[in-house]
């Protein structure tokens, strides 16, 4: 057993702080130190493009950042330029900002398959006020999710699906139905199981896998034949597959989508988006019953509008999509070639379009391990990466892919001797990390 020791004394106080003060240590789960090794859960004390430094000083190469959201790299110049111009402005006022126009012409000039657009900061949000403007237009009270997706939103219609549904009915909870990705058949059975009781479906048109010829079109055409909304959930998908998104990529217009994570480059700005008709069900310009699609206080604060902006801008004049796949098919390539080196190919597997990428941790019998993932997590800290993830930056350039390849293949030599002794446990160092969603702690 490799005895190296990696100590972070600081983050390990300043994580009990957290806890004493916030429930779960953590203001999303994803980043809770349950997902971290034992103890090696470091604590961030800022970051600069693709790296961040910890309160113990150390330096990590960051993928993942901020849950996706920072696909420009920490502290861009032009999004801070943009925010700095707003802030001395002024955040937030009693009427419209002229920005919120502004925003909303350079939102649609970007996603020119939507027709308007409505800005809050989280995309829970936004997912939500989807939901509900389908179930105001159709008259219907079930929501179709693709039960392929892991997560929708925050709000009671989805998180009663999961195994973390203390304090949700029963009763909201049976208006959510599942369907798999990708499977026509089996969706078209559910729209027929519940007919003239679908209000939408809702998806990421795309995940780690590319969506099978025809499928997103045929979603489409079932969903018209059914008389239900279709919503693309584009949290991911938006800006990383393409500026437009995954619409725009594949050429299959939703009735509403859902944006974020990226489209601030951490600044909290999301957005619910699409055809005018139905939009308009949250405006003023309608004769019909009003429908409360979204009202808050931020969500049209001024500096997050801007840097919206400046992140649309810089995708177009940057290309910054096809850097982030780049960036994305050289990491994929040295991570798999360090596992097959080492003998861990079949184990360590990294999946998912290059400018999204994961890796699974496999065991002895290629089934998905905690404790392997607790191992590799370990050594890749160690070493000096930070990768709950191996979703990239622009920000991020050949010297640090070339680092983490070389990391990656240490973590590697660790995961063959574990393998060969068929336990992973004297590699841990204590509990294994945990799945975000779980019954009990």
């Amino acid at each position: 057993m490799d005895t190296e020791e990696f100590l972070l004394p600081r983050s390990r106080q300043a994580n009990e702080r957290l806890h004493a003060l916030i429930p779960g240590g953590a203001h999303t789960y994803a980043k809770g130190d349950d997902q971290y090794p034992e103890n090696l859960a470091p604590v961030i004390s800022h970051g600069r493009g693709a790296h961040v430094w910890d309160v113990d000083g150390n330096r990590y190469i960051e993928y993942g950042s901020g849950l996706r959201s920072v696909s420009l790299g920490h502290a861009h110049p032009r999004v801070l330029e943009a925010v700095r111009r707003e802030i001395d402005r002024g955040s937030n006022f009693v009427r419209p900002s002229i920005v919120e126009v502004e925003a909303a012409e350079r939102f649609l000039a970007t996603v020119p398959t939507a027709e308007m657009v409505k800005f809050a900061k989280n995309g829970s949000d936004v997912t939500t006020a989807a939901v509900r403007l389908a179930r105001a237009v159709t008259g219907r009270p079930r929501v179709a999710v693709c039960g392929d997706h892991p997560f929708f939103s925050v709000d009671d219609w989805f998180i009663g699906t999961t195994p973390m549904s203390a304090g949700i009915p029963a009763s909201t909870t049976e208006l959510t139905v599942a369907f798999p990705y990708g499977d026509l058949a089996a969706t078209e059975e559910l729209l027929t199981r519940y007919q003239d009781e679908v209000a939408c479906l809702i998806l990421e048109p795309a995940g780690h896998a590319e969506p099978p010829p025809g499928y997103l079109a045929g979603l489409r055409e079932l969903a018209d034949r059914h008389g239900c909304v279709l919503v693309f959930d584009e949290m991911i998908t938006g800006l990383r597959w393409s500026e437009a998104g995954a619409q725009g990529l594949y050429g299959v217009v939703p009735d509403l989508s859902t944006f974020g994570k990226a489209l601030g480059n951490g600044f909290a700005v999301s957005a619910l988006a699409g055809r005018r008709d139905l939009m308009e069900w949250g405006g003023l310009r309608h004769s019909g019953d009003r429908v409360f699609l979204l009202s808050t206080t931020h969500g049209a604060e001024t500096h997050s509008l801007a840097a919206a902006m400046a992140v649309q801008t810089t995708y177009v004049e940057e290309g910054i999509t096809a850097r982030l796949h780049a960036l994305g098919e050289r990491l994929a390539a040295g991570v798999r070639e360090a596992a097959a080196g080492m003998g861990v190919g079949d184990h360590l597997v990294v999946r998912g379009r290059a400018s999204n990428l994961v890796f699974a941790t496999l065991d002895e019998n290629r089934q998905p391990s905690q404790e392997y993932r607790t191992l590799f997590l370990r050594r890749l800290l160690a070493g000096g990466v930070l990768a709950p993830s191996f979703v990239v930056s622009s920000a991020l350039d050949d010297a640090d892919i070339d680092r983490t390849v070389d990391v990656v293949a240490q973590a590697c030599a660790v995961y063959r001797k574990a393998l060969d002794a068929a336990d992973p446990t004297p590699w841990l160092s204590g509990r294994p990390v945990k799945p975000v969603f779980r019954r009990l702690v």
